[in-house]
C-alpha cells in the first residue's frame, strides 16, 4: 500500500514518484533472493547512485539534491520498505559522507563530495572496536602523524560495507585525551595495509556484508584529517544524530511493509467460511500494527523537522531511534503470527522482516543507549 505522504514541495512529489518506480521495478523483486544468497547489492547502490540518490541532503553544487532531512527520510523509507539491506546501506553512505560535507575544508568537499554522494563511491563508517562500540573513549586504533602523512593502526569492528566500500570514514586515537584526543580521516579502499574479516553471519540483513576493518600501517595523506586534531569524537556524535534518524526512518519502512504483508494475507486467506479479515479480533491487531507504524513515522519526521531548522535534536534523534526500532519489532512479530504458520516458512517474507527488525534495536547505538541519551538530556534541561 503506498504511503500518503506529506512532501513540502513539488520537485519532492516528483522525487517521490521516481523513487517509487525504482524500487517496484529495480529493488523489490530482487530483495528476496538476494538476501537468501547473502549477495552483497553493489548494482542496486549503483543504480541509486545513477538515479541522483545517494546525495539526497547534501548541496547541489557537489552532486547531491540538496532536499530537507524530512524529504530525505521519507525517501529512504520507501526504499527500507522495498529491501531493508539497501536502504540500511544508503543512511550509512549518508552518515558516512557527513564528516566531509560539514567538517571538510572547502578543497576536502570539491576534492571528495563529487564522487561520494554523486553516485561514484560508496562508503562506509569505520568507528565501532570490538571493546569500543558505544563507548567511544575506549577506542584504541591509533593514527600517528608522520610527515606529510598519518599512520593508521587498529582494528574496527561491525563495519557495513566492510571490503566493499570505496572509501572509509575513519575515527582514530591522535592523544591519549579521552574526549579530545580522536580525530576523523578520510581513507580510500585502496590504501595500502587496509584488510577485513570475513562477513559476520547474521540473523538478517544477510544482503549488506558486515566484517572487521584492519589497519596495519596504514598510510594516509595528512590533508586526509577532516576538521582539527581532535575534533573526532564531536564529528562522530553529531553524525550518530543523524544516522539514528536515518535508522528511524529504515525501521518504519521495514514496519510499513510488514503490515502490508499482514493485511494482504488477512482478506485473502479463508477460515470458517470468511477472511480472516472479517475477525474482529485479527481487526484489532492489524489497527495496533498501524497506529504503531504511523506514530513512528510521526515520531521521525518531527526530529528531522527540528534538524531542518537548525534546531537541537539530540534527545529527538534518541526518540525516534528507540520508537521506531521498537515499533519494527513489534509490527514484524506480529506480521508472522498474522500469517500464522505461513508466517514461519520463507515462502513469505515476514519471518525475513522479523529476523531484520531486531538488528534497528542494535546497531547506530543500543535502544539502551538511546534511554541514556534522553534521560541525560532530559534531566540537563530541568537542573
Amino acid at each position: 500500500m503506498a504511503v500518503d505522504r506529506l512532501l513540502p514541495t513539488e520537485e519532492s512529489t516528483d522525487l517521490l514518484d521516481l523513487v517509487r518506480d525504482l524500487c517496484e521495478h529495480e529493488l523489490a523483486p530482487y530483495a528476496a533472493k538476494a538476501e537468501e544468497s547473502e549477495a552483497f547489492p553493489r548494482e542496486a547502490f549503483r543504480t541509486l547512485g545513477k538515479a541522483g540518490l545517494l546525495g539526497l541532503p547534501y548541496p547541489e553544487q557537489y552532486g547531491g539534491a540538496d532536499q530537507p532531512y524530512e524529504v530525505y527520510l521519507q525517501m529512504l523509507e520507501e526504499i527500507a520498505a522495498a529491501w531493508m539491506s539497501v536502504g540500511v546501506g544508503l543512511s550509512v553512505h549518508t552518515m558516512t559522507s557527513y564528516a566531509v560535507a560539514t567538517r571538510g575544508t572547502e578543497e576536502q568537499r570539491a576534492r571528495f563530495l563529487p564522487d561520494m554522494i554523486g553516485g561514484e563511491l560508496l562508503g562506509a563508517y569505520a568507528l565501532s572496536e570490538p571493546q569500543a562500540g558505544s563507548d567511544i573513549s575506549s577506542m584504541t586504533t591509533k593514527a600517528v602523524r608522520d610527515g606529510d602523512e598519518y599512520v593508521l593502526t587498529g582494528t574496527k569492528s561491525w563495519i557495513t560495507h566492510g571490503s566493499h566500500a570505496d572509501f572509509y570514514t575513519t575515527f582514530a586515537r591522535t592523544s591519549a585525551d579521552p574526549k579530545h584526543g580522536i580525530s576523523a580521516f578520510h581513507v580510500p579502499a585502496t590504501s595500502a595495509g587496509l584488510s577485513f574479516g570475513a562477513p559476520e553471519r547474521k540473523m538478517g540483513l544477510t544482503g549488506s556484508t558486515t566484517t572487521l576493518v584492519n589497519f596495519d600501517q596504514v598510510r594516509v595523506p595528512a590533508d586526509h584529517l577532516i576538521g582539527a586534531e581532535g575534533d573526532g569524537m564531536r564529528i562522530a556524535l553529531s553524525a550518530l544524530d543523524s544516522g539514528r534518524l536515518g535508522i528511524a526512518a529504515c525501521a518504519v519502512g521495514l514496519a510499513q511493509a510488514a503490515l502490508d504483508c499482514a493485511a494482504s494475507y488477512a482478506l485473502e486467506r479463508k477460515q470458517f467460511g470468511h477472511a480472516i479479515a472479517d475477525f474482529q479480533g485479527m481487526q484489532f491487531l492489524l489497527a495496533d500494527m498501524a497506529a504503531a507504524v504511523e506514530s513512528a513515522r510521526a515520531t521521525y519526521l518531527q526530529a528531522a523537522r527540528r534538524r531542518d531548522l537548525g534546531r537541537s535534536f539530540t534527545q529527538q534523534a534518541a526518540i525516534a531511534k528507540l520508537v521506531c526500532t521498537d515499533a519494527a519489532m513489534k509490527v514484524t512479530t506480529d506480521a508472522v503470527q498474522v500469517l500464522g504458520g505461513y508466517g514461519y516458512t520463507r515462502d513469505f517474507p515476514a519471518e525475513r522482516y522479523m529476523r531484520e527488525a531486531k538488528v534497528t534495536q542494535i546497531f547506530e547505538g543500543t535502544n539502551q543507549i538511546q534511554r541514556l541519551v534522553i534521560s541525560r538530556d532530559l534531566l540537563r534541561s530541568v537542573r
